[in-house]
């Protein structure tokens, strides 16, 4: 296990009807004007936005708003998110909302004190300095209420690329898994499988020695292999909902990442997709990680076959490792089919024709000099083998 450092302060709110204390949480770590940043309509005909607007009310908490965050958040909305808190003296960012939102808070949060242009957090500047924020979730997915992290995409070039920094770190996140109840199985099955995502990006490692951690993981991803069919099967589970909510906190606040070295290039190698076609950022890791997995394995047959056998139930092959290590990597997709993920660039939306762009934006946009580096480093023949193994 190597040296690390592990700093989450953020202070999770869980359970039913946590919402109506979100101004308190506010007026708790400090906020006195406060943007409340949100997605679609949802939120708004649901009463969720009124909800929050009586409880920042009733702590004589000022407000201004700003809606329309996408999935795969665009930069023109940060933009006018940075002048809205400047024109308004915001101190304090509320998202409501899941990931997508969280992400563009964060942008708007570090761009809104910074003189420079906000996207040179997302080419490598870490963020330092940013304006407090706190989130209403939901959807579980991406494990933003509880990271120091933000993927945003810059529309010039539709570059997506992430940014981090403790600055950035929600400084609360209210998690009631009631406001999940109402997402179409599709969206779930997304979220479902971006949380597996995040663990299995942990999981590849080169670190030896890191069982405890190995075993967090092989846990939450147990666990979403029991509660991911029976919340597809039964959207109103509250029970279900709640615990892959938790499981998508723990999933990617790094409680399971410390101490050893991580992957991240399904992740990478995926962005391209979701800004392209603008699709789920969860399906497109559906479609992504297997055929990463199955290009990669050679590196260390043991570590996916470790992950074959704890996870998925497979029979150890030891004379056939690499056996093993397929069979894993086979029951991983099937579980993403079964809950309704695509498969292939098909079903996603891709085009094989455009595989030398997606290639080309992936390792040579916004600075990267011709790798990506992960798991094992991957270079351009790699990546385009990669790509084609998903068509």
């Amino acid at each position: 296990m190597n040296n690390f450092e592990f700093y989450s302060p953020t202070c999770f709110v869980f359970g039913k009807d946590t919402e109506t204390s979100a101004g308190e949480y506010v007026k708790r770590f400090g906020g006195s004007k406060v943007l409340i940043h949100y997605g679609g309509g949802s939120a708004v005909r649901s009463g969720l936005l009124d909800r929050i607007k009586e409880s920042l009310s009733k702590e004589s908490i000022a407000f201004t708003e700003l809606g329309g965050v996408k999935p795969n958040p665009r930069s023109g909305l940060v933009y006018e998110g940075i002048d809205l808190c400047k024109k308004e003296n915001v101190d304090f960012i509320l998202a409501v909302g899941g990931g997508s939102v969280i992400d563009s808070s964060k942008a708007i949060a570090a761009g809104a004190i910074y003189d420079g242009d906000f996207w040179d957090f997302y080419s490598g500047k870490r963020v330092e300095k940013a304006l407090s924020v706190g989130t209403v979730l939901t959807i579980a997915a991406a494990g933003s209420e509880g990271s120091p992290d933000s993927v945003i995409t810059k529309e010039e070039g539709m570059l997506k690329r992430g940014a981090s920094g403790d600055a950035i770190r929600p400084k609360f996140s209210i998690l009631n898994p009631a406001l999940t109840q109402t997402l179409p199985a599709y969206q779930t099955a997304a979220g479902i499988t971006d949380i597996m995502a995040h663990l299995y990006e942990r999981y590849l490692t080169n670190t030896e020695e890191v069982e405890v951690t190995d075993r967090l993981i092989e846990g939450l991803l147990l666990t979403m292999i029991h509660e991911g069919p029976r919340v597809i099967s039964d959207p109103d589970n509250y029970e279900a909902r709640a615990n892959i909510m938790w499981a998508g906190t723990m999933a990617h606040n790094n409680s399971c990442g410390v101490g050893r070295s991580q992957d991240w290039n399904s992740h990478n190698i995926e962005h391209e997709l979701s800004a392209l076609y603008d699709c789920a950022h969860g399906a497109g890791l559906a479609v992504t990680m297997p055929a990463v997995f199955s290009y990669t394995m050679s590196h260390n047959v043991m570590r996916f076959a470790q992950a074959a056998v704890r996870i998925w139930g497979c029979q150890m092959d030891f004379a056939h490792p690499e056996v093993t290590a397929k069979a894993g990597i086979e029951a991983f997709r099937n579980f993403l089919i079964s809950i309704g993920m695509p498969k292939n660039f098909e079903e996603l939306g891709a085009k094989e024709e455009d595989i030398p762009k997606l290639v080309d934006v992936l390792l040579h946009g916004n600075g990267r000099e011709g790798t990506i580096t992960g798991f094992v480093t991957l270079n351009e023949e790699d990546c385009t083998r990669i790509y084609k193994l998903m068509v």
